[in-house]
């Protein structure tokens, strides 16, 4: 049997995307999440503003690009989950089913995040039902801040959003491809565009626009660090949700036909847009009310409702802010969840409804440390600090940045050329060479280096 045969019986175990601009809106969705919209705001007006943005599009294309190429390809070859995945292709292309290992760390990783990701996605639903009823109106910075602490020291309040989050979460998981993740991101990726344009039009017209835009996108290669170069190589990788296994799972759903440089190209376009768009919707508002724009994760629950709230109808667009966070936070999450719920479907032969409430009531289950590191177990605290800080530094420091190495170096280095030629048949020679050197020798030093730097080695 050749392995185009192999590849053609490795296709139909969970369906493939209905078109190209279904997968695009799928991966672009699960890459825009909550630090997203915050995040890459926040550190590139910290770090020079336009300077940082043009080193993050150098490293998103150093770095993330040939990253997200190999998950894709890995995925859509293997046609399985990824631990599966990486077994039969470790078989095939080295003789070692040893590399399922690498899907593993990926697996886990994902599966440790959505456990707080979800905590933190449920602040956003109880923000945005406080915004429709008009709770978040006449704010001072004390009253903002006493409504945050008495949401963190609620477990009962978190504990309602973050079961409210995972049941959504896990019904359109459990609905399969097409009727439960691609009705999802047909519905949510449009809306929280739209919601985005509108903010930005209201971010021109009751904000200081172009303070917004001279912090975000004006060059100061004055504040340009070393730091400020690994912050774009960390925000390149982290920003693409690169080795959690969500790449890989939904390459394994993309049609043989599809090319996997155009898409991913279109991807890391769309990411990047809605990242900057989001920042011209927040920072001008921060601004025109003189509050600081480097409040990091603060920014979306302290200084934003703060700035809503002394606009006249500001807890219209207030809600439509939260209502935004919560639909990027639940396409990531479920990117997050697909991967662990497919490995059960193919390895346990349950239904696909049985696997996502099994995986995620367990997911569900591990979220409940990260609330009572809010509150009942505040005073616990080892290692990086609470449980909360702890689940998030294995994670993103050293779970994620591990797999994300090893899938890139599999791709280029243990996979035979001629196989990944195949993959890639649809560009020019140089296209591929540029990928497969990005990929063996540029990508594997960024991503090390951010990993030094996130374990504070660097």
């Amino acid at each position: 049997m050749n392995n185009h045969q192999g590849n053609q019986e490795r296709t139909s175990l969970h369906g493939q995307w209905s078109s190209r601009l279904t997968f695009i809106l799928a991966v672009t969705g699960s890459a825009i999440g909550l630090g997203n919209i915050w995040k890459f705001p926040y550190i590139a007006g910290e770090n020079g503003g336009g300077a940082f943005v043009l080193i993050y599009l150098v490293c998103i294309f150093l770095i993330g690009f040939p990253i997200m190429v190999s998950e894709l390809m890995l995925g859509r070859k293997g046609r399985r989950n990824p631990i599966t995945s990486m077994k039969i292709l470790g078989q095939e292309e080295h003789g070692n089913q040893n590399w399922k290992w690498v899907g593993l760390i990926g697996l886990t990783a994902g599966f440790i995040i959505l456990s707080y990701y979800s905590v933190i996605a449920g602040w956003t639903l109880h923000y945005f039902k406080m915004s429709l009823l008009g709770e978040l109106s006449n704010l001072d910075n004390e009253s903002a801040q006493s409504i945050f602490n008495e949401l963190t020291s609620s477990a009962a309040t978190q504990l309602i959003y973050h079961t409210a989050f995972m049941a959504i979460t896990i019904a359109i998981i459990a609905k399969g491809i097409k009727e439960g993740l691609e009705r999802a991101v047909k519905l949510m990726m449009p809306g929280l565009l739209i919601i985005l344009v509108i903010l930005l039009f209201y971010s021109i017209s009751q904000g200081d626009f172009m303070a917004g835009v001279n912090f975000l996108l004006k060059p100061d290669f004055s504040k340009v660090t070393s730091q400020s170069i690994l912050a774009a190589m960390g925000q390149a990788f982290f920003t693409l949700s690169l080795g959690m296994g969500c790449i890989v799972m939904y390459g394994a759903y993309l049609p043989k036909n599809e090319s996997i440089i155009g898409t991913t190209t279109t991807i890391i376009f769309c990411d990047t847009l809605i990242a900057l768009l989001a920042g011209l919707v927040i920072f001008p508002i921060v601004f025109q009310f003189g509050l600081k724009p480097t409040d990091g994760p603060g920014l979306i629950f302290l200084t934003l409702p703060l700035a809503f709230s002394e606009i006249s109808g500001g807890y219209v667009f207030s809600g439509l802010f939260f209502i935004l966070l919560a639909f990027a936070a639940i396409t990531s999450a479920l990117s997050l969840l697909e991967p662990s719920v497919a490995w059960m479907i193919e390895n346990k032969n349950y239904t696909r409804g049985k696997s996502a409430l099994i995986i995620g009531v367990l997911i569900w289950l591990l979220g409940l440390l990260s609330i009572f590191s809010f509150n009942l177990l505040s005073g616990l605290s080892f290692w990086k600090g609470t449980l909360f800080d702890n689940l998030d530094y294995l994670s993103s420091n050293i779970l994620l940045p591990m797999s994300g190495l090893l899938f890139t170096i599999f791709a280029s280095w243990i996979m035979k050329r001629k196989h990944s030629l195949e993959e890639l048949s649809d560009v020019s020679r140089r296209v591929y060479s540029l990928w497969r050197f990005s990929a063996r020798y540029i990508a594997p030093v960024g991503v090390i280096l951010v990993f030094l730097n996130a374990i504070g080695i660097i």
